[in-house]
């Protein structure tokens, strides 16, 4: 029997778990909207959701937070429905084989940097920073970093008075192990320096591909905790970012240096490692390791011989519907379509490697599928040292008050219609033997078609036709 949460939304299959809770496709019943539901049975012993749904519309409006469809009670459990993301930093992380080139993290942190502190200017630490809770958009926002996962955040100034919480110390570890900053291992209260801290040690896994207290056994989980300690303690700053650039130590050393309510400089980290992708020689143009991936992958699938469009296709054949063709990871709210091979229609400009230049344009194919994913157009900058060429920096404001606004550079998922209804394998339903023709014509070469997953009713001269794909068409200048 179908659920239906909060009167609107048809529950559809689990796609993965947060720190509390299960999380689940779903989708509006009227206007066809994928989301995701985070639900947690509220008889738990100690619900979180409905705290962490408060969280979310304190922190809405901020760019990189999910927005908030729906919270509240449904039956017994406790849900939350919000936008559906993309993967995990984790999750491509493995994607990328475990180790991310220098330009991603730095990318990266940019961003990242500028999630803590929005977060901190609402009053609120996050308290468990971790790639697993850093997901990337969808669509046209599948460059932008977003942060998730606040059942675990706390609030470390009083709305009222905008008073500090006071040191304390004999505190339990919160968070996750693997990131916690020194002084969470020596159970001193957690404040805005400990989220830098754990973000720091995440760059540093993502250049590293591992962390030196990782993979430690114990008998139990108190005493696994205390090597981890013990390592990290143990570690210095300069072994741990020996072969690195000198700016991750110094970003360490800075959040060594924080008191325990003194504002961090979050301009000042930002700057560190804007001057270092600066001294790089690299462009700020948002492609990320696992964009290069995706390209190389679909270069190799368009170079392979196909005996139909659409491979299976046949008229008896049963689809599926948009959300059995969703996936998620183990605790995230996302699609991983995104890790898909990448469409054609891209145009890319790179160095290899071995300093080689690579600069082509990639033209669409006519026999390429795209498999639902969300096609990227953008100009390829590659992961090796650039001539004397002046970083792009992001548009993004760093300005934490700034919300939605704020454009994260070049906007993705562009592709041409035609191109998009050939790929995007539209599922249609006839009540009646009637061949509809769809034709959309472009005027210019400014303008550009989307068609993104959803669906949409279309009533045609007494003839109706379910179409399980929304077709919205963009507009874009540029």
């Amino acid at each position: 029997m179908e659920r239906i949460i909060g009167g609107k939304y048809k529950l559809g299959r689990k796609i993965g778990s947060g720190s509390f809770g299960e999380i689940y496709l779903a989708t509006h019943i009227d206007t066809f909207e994928i989301v995701a539901i985070k639900i947690e049975n509220s008889k738990t012993k100690h619900p979180q959701l409905l705290y962490e749904a408060k969280l979310y519309n304190i922190l809405q409006g901020g760019s990189g937070i999910p927005s908030i469809k729906w919270a509240g009670v449904d039956g017994e459990d406790n849900a939350l429905v919000m936008d559906l993301l993309g993967p995990s930093l984790e999750d491509l992380f493995v994607y990328c084989g475990r180790k991310f080139s220098l330009k991603t993290v730095i990318m990266l942190a940019d961003q990242m940097i500028t999630r803590i502190e929005y977060v901190h200017s609402k009053g609120f630490l996050h308290r468990d920073i971790k790639p697993d809770n850093f997901l990337m958009g969808l669509g046209r926002k599948a460059n932008q970093v977003y942060i998730i996962d606040f059942g675990l955040a706390k609030r470390y100034r009083d709305a009222t008075t905008n008073r500090h919480i006071p040191y304390r110390e004999n505190k339990n570890l919160t968070g996750t192990a693997r990131y916690a900053s020194c002084n969470t291992h020596l159970g001193i209260e957690q404040s805005r320096r400990d989220d830098l801290e754990s973000l720091g040690y995440v760059l540093l896994y993502f250049l590293r591909g591992s962390l030196p207290w990782q993979g430690l056994k114990a008998a139990t989980k108190k005493q696994k905790y205390d090597k981890i300690c013990e390592k990290k303690l143990s570690t210095p700053i300069e072994v741990l970012c020996k072969s690195h650039p000198v700016e991750f130590a110094s970003y360490m050393h800075y959040c060594h240096s924080l008191t325990f309510d003194q504002r961090p400089d979050y301009g000042f980290l930002r700057r560190l490692f804007r001057d270092l992708f600066s001294h790089e020689g690299y462009e700020f143009d948002y492609v990320f390791d696992w964009t290069i991936i995706k390209y190389q992958q679909a270069q190799k699938n368009r170079s392979q011989p196909r005996s139909s469009p659409i491979p299976g296709a046949s008229g008896s054949r049963v689809v599926q519907t948009d959300m059995e063709n969703h996936q998620g990871s183990h605790n995230a709210c996302y699609s991983s379509e995104i890790m898909r091979p990448t469409g054609p229609g891209m145009r890319m400009q790179s160095k290899s490697g071995m300093g080689k230049n690579l600069s082509s344009d990639i033209h669409a194919d006519k026999n390429i599928v795209s498999e639902h994913i969300p096609s990227t157009l953008f100009q390829l900058g590659g992961t090796s040292k650039r001539h004397a060429s002046k970083p792009v920096l992001p548009t993004e404001s760093v300005n934490p008050a700034h919300g939605n606004n704020n454009k994260i550079g070049p906007s993705s998922s562009w592709i041409s219609s035609l191109q998009r209804i050939h790929y995007a394998n539209l599922h249609l339903r006839w009540d009646s033997s009637v061949l509809v023709l769809i034709s959309i014509f472009l005027f210019s070469r400014d303008i550009i078609s989307l068609i993104t997953q959803h669906s949409l009713r279309i009533v045609m001269q007494g003839w109706q036709l379910k179409i399980i794909k929304q077709v919205i068409l963009d507009v874009y200048n540029y």
